[in-house]
C-alpha cells in the first residue's frame, strides 16, 4: 500500500504490473465492495470490464490475472462471475481467429456467426452422470437438445459458451442465446453457504439454435484452453491474499492493543509470505511464457496444471494455519471474513485434486517436464 492510499480501499493484487497501473484498478475494486452480494450489480460490473479487459496471450496477460485476483481479493463471489464472462470474450476472439485462418467455417468477424457480444456471458463445460447435452444439425442449423449440469447464475446471463456431444462422437463447443425459446432452468436448490450468490443449476434446452464455435475438438485442443484454466487459479490466488491480508491485519490490530505476535504466530506469516511470493513469481513467469508464445503447444496444459494444482494447494494450506491462529471467533462474528472463507473452499473445489494430479503425471511420464 503507497502511503497516500486510503488503509480501508481495496487493494489490489500485483503481480509484475507497475504500480500505477494497479491504481488504475481502484474504482473498478471499490465498485466491486460496494456490490457484493448484488448479482446484477457484479454481472454489470462484469459486462463493463469485459470491454477494456486484456485478452490471454495478447502482451498484457499479467494484468489480466491481475484484474482477477484483485476482485476475487475484494469478494470471492464478485471474482467468480467476472471471470467466465472474459473466459467466453477471450473464447469467442480465439474462435474468429481459428475461423479468420481456416480453422473453422464461415466468415469472418461475430457479425456473420450472429454472436452478439453485447449482455453477460458464461461458460458451461461440466459434464454430470445422467445429463447429457447433444448437438445436432437440423434444416442447415445446428440446435441443443439435453441439459447440461453446473450452469452458475444461468438465468441472469444473457448468452453462455458450453460444450456439447456431437452425433460422430466427440464434443464441441457452441455460443448459445440464454433467452432463446427451448431454454429452461431447473432450481438448483442451492444449500452451501458459500457462494450463495452464484448458484450452480441444471439448464434445460429444447431444439436451441446454436453456433459452433471452431471444429469438433477445437474446444479443448487450442492453447485458450489451459490460458482459462490459469484464469481461474488467479481468482483462487486472490481469495488467498485476502485470507492472508485478514491475518495481518489481525496480528497489527493485537500489536495495537499490546499483544505481540508469538513465535508461531509469526513462523505461520512467514510461511504464508513464502508461499504467495512463490505463486505470484509463478503467476508472472507463466504470463510472460503466454505473451512470447511459448506455452501455445501441447505443453501449456501441463503448466496449467501445475500452476493450478500449485495454487490450490496453498489455498487449503493458508486457510488451515490462519484458522488455527485466529481460532473460532472472525468465523463466528466477521461476515466478511466467515463468507470469504466459505466462498473460497467451495471454489477451488473446481479442482480436481489427486485426479488432476494424476492427469499431469500422465503427461509427465510421457516426457512432458520441465526437469
Amino acid at each position: 500500500m503507497n502511503a497516500t492510499q486510503d488503509p480501508r480501499s481495496p487493494r489490489a493484487v500485483r503481480i509484475s504490473s507497475a504500480p500505477e497501473e494497479l491504481a488504475g484498478l481502484g474504482p473498478l475494486l471499490e465498485y466491486a465492495e460496494a456490490g457484493a452480494g448484488d448479482v446484477p450489480a457484479l454481472l454489470a460490473l462484469a459486462k463493463d470490464v469485459g470491454e477494456t479487459a486484456p485478452k490471454p496471450g495478447a502482451g498484457r496477460t499479467a494484468f489480466l490475472w491481475e484484474i482477477l485476483a484483485s476482485v476475487t481479493a475484494v469478494d470471492v463471489a464478485a471474482g467468480r462471475i467476472l471471470e467466465p464472462h472474459l473466459d467466453a470474450a477471450a473464447i469467442l476472439a480465439q474462435a474468429r481467429g481459428a475461423e479468420s485462418r481456416g480453422a473453422a467455417g464461415g466468415g469472418a468477424g461475430s457479425d456473420s456467426l450472429g454472436i452478439p457480444l453485447d449482455g453477460t456471458w458464461g461458460v458451461f463445460a461440466a459434464e454430470a452422470p445422467g445429463l447429457r447435452l447433444e448437438a445436432s444439425h437440423v434444416g442447415g442449423r445446428t440446435v441443443l437438445h439435453g441439459s447440461k449440469p453446473w450452469c452458475s447464475v444461468a438465468a441472469q446471463l444473457d448468452h453462455a459458451v458450453l460444450t456439447a456431444h456431437l452425433a460422430g462422437g466427440g464434443r464441441a463447443a457452441f455460443a448459445v442465446d440464454l433467452h432463446a425459446a427451448g431454454v429452461s432452468f431447473a432450481d438448483p436448490e442451492w444449500t452451501s453457504l458459500g457462494l450463495r450468490e452464484v448458484p450452480s443449476g441444471t439448464v434445460h434446452f429444447d431444439a436451441v439454435p446454436a453456433v459452433p464455435l471452431g471444429a469438433p475438438g477445437w474446444y479443448y485442443q487450442r492453447p485458450g484452453f489451459a490460458w482459462g484454466g490459469i484464469g481461474v487459479a488467479a481468482c483462487w490466488l486472490g481469495g488467498a491474499v485476502a485470507v492472508a491480508r485478514n491475518y495481518q491485519d489481525a496480528l497489527q490490530k493485537a500489536a495495537d492493543s499490546g499483544r505481540e505476535p508469538d513465535q508461531l504466530a509469526l513462523a505461520h506469516l512467514g510461511e504464508i509470505d513464502r508461499t504467495l511470493t512463490g505463486l505470484i513469481q509463478y503467476f508472472a513467469r507463466t504470463a510472460a511464457r503466454i505473451d512470447a508464445g511459448e506455452l501455445s503447444g501441447p505443453g501449456a496444459w501441463s503448466e496449467a496444471l501445475r500452476v493450478r494444482g500449485s495454487v490450490a494447494s496453498a489455498v487449503e494450506r493458508i486457510q488451515a494455519l490462519v484458522s488455527q491462529n485466529l481460532g473460532p471467533g472472525p468465523l463466528a462474528f466477521d461476515r466478511r471474513y466467515g463468507k470469504r472463507m466459505a466462498d473460497l473452499s467451495l471454489y477451488i473445489r473446481q479442482h480436481h485434486a489427486m485426479r488432476d494430479d494424476a492427469q499431469l503425471g500422465a503427461l509427465t511420464f510421457k516426457g512432458d517436464h520441465p526437469w
